[in-house]
């Protein structure tokens, strides 16, 4: 198996990005929280995954983040290995916009927006690829994995 580094790398600091706002904290929050001193930048950089972190930084940052070191890596393999989509997740709008958790609210105003701009006839259903998929896990506060998670039992559900 090849490991594709940059990847790996990008949805590391992805993972560590989100944790960090779903706390709402800036950068400079969680560097206070860091039991040594790094600067901003480096910071930053981890986040975009443009530097390495080495294992000692990454479990300071998690133990600071208040999660095992595990689990983000585990987050990570599945989205690099696993289970992250290589081409698209089919959405129905429809099954969206009728679920009630709080968290999918900004998803839930999109898909309200997709249905009342379709053609009559039209199917209720979009294909999102990953960098969308992201983007909405981003405006839901919860990470990739855990919308693809969500949307996926929303179509299970939707199917029985």
């Amino acid at each position: 198996m090849q490991i594709d580094t940059a990847a790996y790398q990008r949805v590391l600091g992805d993972e560590l990005r989100s944790l960090r706002k779903q706390r709402g904290w800036t950068r400079k929050e969680l560097n206070r929280r860091l039991q040594s001193e790094i600067s901003l930048q480096t910071l930053a950089t981890y986040e975009l995954g443009t530097r390495h972190c080495s294992v000692i930084r990454l479990v300071e940052i998690c133990v600071a983040l208040g999660v095992p070191a595990h689990q983000v890596l585990a987050r990570v393999h599945e989205r690099v290995f696993g289970e992250a989509p290589t081409g698209h997740l089919a959405v129905d709008l429809a099954t969206v916009v009728a679920d009630t958790r709080p968290q999918l609210m900004p998803l839930r105003r999109w898909a309200q927006g997709r249905l009342a701009h379709l053609v009559p006839g039209q199917a209720p259903e979009v294909h999102l690829d990953l960098p969308a998929l992201e983007y909405m896990a981003q405006l839901c506060q919860l990470s990739t994995v855990e919308l693809i998670r969500t949307l996926r039992e929303l179509a299970d559900h939707r199917s029985r």
